[in-house]
């Protein structure tokens, strides 16, 4: 008796000079044998499918996947034998069993996407978008050079709806403040979403100003902010010794630090963070009230002066965004390196609370030396660092605002926009 590997080679021979009937004849005599060898019902379906014949390649594939629910490539070629044979349901459902197993790969979520299309534009919209941005961050999809020859039309397909789909998302978050409060009110919200969204230029006439997200066109170029725009300073900046005292408990504690940075993804710690030493021995520490808009209820109540004192800030509200407030702690001879924040629409306060000699902080090539208790705010968006070249600990406090010089009309359509973004992109797997 032949071995199945035997009739697999025999077959995936035929398979790759083109004759795809001779290749099906070779599983089919090994799976006589063999009637439940995975291999042999893969290059069987692989035959069918080059042999045009959809609906037996099905069949086998079903059989395939039931006896293997993790072949990943059996269900995503099940998925376009079912698309082939006019069920975009059940194509649908085989192409997302798939793809949570191979989440890369590309030309199949294209597929999935227009399985949905007829029946479900906004599911459609966000699986176009993934299939695009995972193909062309594999460097595929760019031109016509990096796409093949098959899929360009459908590519291009693709990139129009996506280019209307995000308008009319997009442009949705805002259309009922735009009608309360009058077009121009908002006109700079439309300016930077237009900018965002690439049908408009954009972008800081400050070439030290570069959010990596939403510029707002029209705020007043501005790296630190006069003392006179935040009434809240002074109730704040009296909390100091209260605020520092909860300070030291968290520090002799340690309990809740944790590093600022999340470095589990492609990015290196010597990418953000320097060190006089050794870069091991950089630390950026942080001790979380709120993050991406969720609050650490223990942490606030493990410091109630500091919570207290936080409930009197016109903190940013934007779910799953904002505000970020924390204890931050920059170990000795630490340099946070030159980057820019994500947007100008909110700006960035520190209050000082640990401040040996040799720190300071930087935005926009300005210097600014922290003072313990007094405030200062900036604009993150510019370029700007931080650094302890002392031999001691030095922390802040840090919390964002919206900008000063934005209307609530304005600051409320952001905080829907973003919301819209963010959700978008959420669900599209962007992070």
């Amino acid at each position: 008796m032949t071995s199945a590997a035997f009739h697999v080679q025999q077959a995936r021979r035929h398979l790759a000079t083109g004759n795809a009937a001779h290749a099906l004849s070779a599983a089919g005599q090994g799976l006589e044998v063999h009637p439940h060898d995975p291999d042999l019902q893969w290059v069987a379906a692989l035959s069918l499918v080059a042999l045009q014949q959809p609906a037996a390649a099905a069949r086998q594939l079903e059989a395939l996947v039931h006896a293997q629910p993790d072949h990943g490539d059996a269900w995503l070629k099940l998925g376009a034998c079912l698309k082939r044979l006019d069920d975009p349901l059940a194509a649908a459902a085989a192409l997302r069993r798939g793809l949570a197993l191979m989440p890369e790969a590309a030309p199949a979520r294209l597929q999935l996407a227009e399985c949905l299309l007829p029946g479900d534009p906004d599911a459609a919209l966000v699986e176009y978008f993934r299939a695009v941005t995972t193909a062309q961050a594999q460097g595929r999809w760019l031109n016509d050079a990096t796409t093949a020859p098959e899929l360009r039309e459908r590519v291009k397909t693709a990139m129009r709806l996506i280019d209307e789909g995000r308008h009319r998302l997009f442009f949705s978050a805002i259309a009922p403040l735009q009608q309360q409060h009058g077009a121009q009110a908002l006109s700079r919200v439309t300016r930077a979403l237009e900018a965002y969204l690439g049908i408009a230029p954009g972008g800081s006439p400050d070439p030290r100003q570069r959010p990596t997200f939403l510029y707002i066109p029209d705020l007043q170029p501005e790296p630190y902010f006069e003392r006179a725009l935040f009434p809240w300073y002074e109730a704040l900046e009296q909390a100091t010794d209260a605020i520092r005292a909860e300070l030291q408990r968290v520090l002799q504690a340690r309990d809740g630090l944790q590093p600022f940075l999340d470095f589990s993804g492609p990015a290196r710690k010597d990418d953000f963070l320097a060190s006089r030493q050794d870069i091991d021995a950089a630390a950026w520490d942080a001790y979380f009230f709120h993050r991406h808009g969720q609050a650490y209820p223990e942490h606030l109540a493990a410091c109630p002066a500091t919570a207290r004192a936080l409930a009197q800030v016109p903190l940013t509200r934007i779910d799953a965004h904002a505000p970020e407030v924390l204890f931050s702690l920059l170990s000795p001879g630490t340099l946070i390196k030159s980057h820019h924040g994500v947007t100008n629409s909110r700006v960035v306060t520190h209050l000082p609370l640990i401040v040996p000699v040799d720190c300071a902080l930087e935005v926009g090539g300005v210097q600014h030396d922290w003072q313990e208790g007094r405030c200062v705010t900036f604009d993150d968006s510019y370029l700007h660092q931080a650094w302890n070249h002392s031999s001691q600990l030095r922390v802040v406090m840090i919390l964002d605002t919206w900008h000063p010089r934005l209307r609530p009309e304005e600051t409320q359509a952001l905080k829907q926009l973003v919301e819209v973004i963010g959700g978008f992109n959420r669900q599209a797997g962007l992070n």
